[in-house]
């Protein structure tokens, strides 16, 4: 009977170290799986990082990067990747946005998309991100061409929108209303930048179409609505009989219209770009005269999508032109 049930003990003690032995077995192969998670950590190689690529603007100060950053925040959904938005303190803040390529570059992020707030200042640094092997994509106002073959910095896409023929269909309108004897001022953007100076160019041609306009005076507020109110009150000192002004952006109308208004000048007739709420607001109460809407948001989300295609190592067109659109009181939306 003690033979039996020495026997029965023996057979239980064999099974339950078979069972502990495959349970082991089991736990090693478990432990293999984490062991290589954990070196993919240690190496910087976690699957689950996204693609970063950098959107950098002059501002949000002024609502039109606004709806830039809102289509590239689209991109950035149907990508799947991770936008991270930098801009400058204000539009005039260039040594700021070199900063910020450089800090980019440090951080190694996948691609930059560019709204550079100078022409030529920011070739240098954007230069050095394309030597560390980051897609560059440059939006909204144009890197100085020349400049940039000169520095070796090629086959940067560029997006944007024919500002000559913008601010031409905008000065239009103001042009087409008059038929008597006008003098008109321009205010321009910063000066030295490729959209500012295409703008200026494209008033000039619509005005100069009409032989009634003669500008008295054309003068950069740097794309702000403070310095527009500024330059527009100095300017009618000048040249108090003025009666139509180009701005060639929003904020610089926005601020003209409120020398006017302060200082109850009627009759002058005010055209803008950008399309901002404020200003068709300011066509709605008759304010304004015309602005272009140059869809920044298509802009914003253009660059992105270029910018991930070339992350993929495809080719991207060297110039893309979005479409621009007069808006004026026939057509507010």
């Amino acid at each position: 009977m003690k033979g039996k049930v020495f026997s029965v003990l023996l057979i239980l003690i064999s099974l339950l170290l078979v069972a502990c032995g495959n349970s082991s077995n089991k736990g090693t192969n478990s432990l293999i799986v984490s062991s290589d998670e954990s070196h993919e950590r240690k190496e910087g190689k976690d699957p689950t990082d996204k693609k970063k690529i950098a959107l950098v603007m002059k501002t949000l100060t002024n609502p039109f990067f606004v709806e830039m950053e809102k289509g590239a925040r689209r991109a950035e959904n149907e990508l799947g990747i991770d936008l991270i938005v930098k801009v400058g303190a204000k539009e005039t803040s260039i040594e700021q946005q070199i900063a910020i390529v450089d800090e980019l570059i440090r951080e190694k992020v996948d691609a930059i998309v560019i709204a550079p707030g100078s022409s030529t200042e920011l070739i240098p640094v954007l230069k050095k991100a394309q030597e560390a092997k980051i897609p560059i994509v440059n939006i909204d106002n144009r890197l100085e061409p020349k400049l940039c073959k000169e520095l070796g910095l090629i086959d940067v896409p560029f997006i944007s929108v024919n500002n000559e023929q913008g601010a031409y269909l905008s000065a239009k309108v103001i042009g087409n209303k008059i038929n008597s004897p006008t003098e008109a001022i321009i205010l321009e953007g910063i000066e030295g930048t490729d959209n500012g100076e295409q703008r200026k160019r494209g008033a000039l041609r619509a005005f100069g179409e009409n032989k009634n306009i003669h500008v008295v005076a054309s003068q950069t507020a740097n794309w702000k609505i403070d310095e527009a109110y500024d330059v527009t009150a100095k300017l009618f000192q000048s040249h108090p009989n003025i009666r139509a002004i180009f701005c060639a952006n929003d904020m610089m109308a926005l601020g003209a219209i409120q020398y006017l208004e302060k200082a109850e000048k009627k009759d002058v007739l005010v055209a803008g770009y950008d399309a901002l709420d404020e200003a068709k607001k300011a066509i709605q109460a008759g304010k304004l005269t015309a602005t272009i809407d140059q869809q920044a948001d298509v802009q914003g989300y253009t660059g992105i999508q270029y910018a991930y295609k070339a992350m993929q190592g495809e080719k991207n067109p060297l110039e893309t032109m979005i479409d621009v659109k007069v808006i004026r009181a026939g057509n507010l939306e």
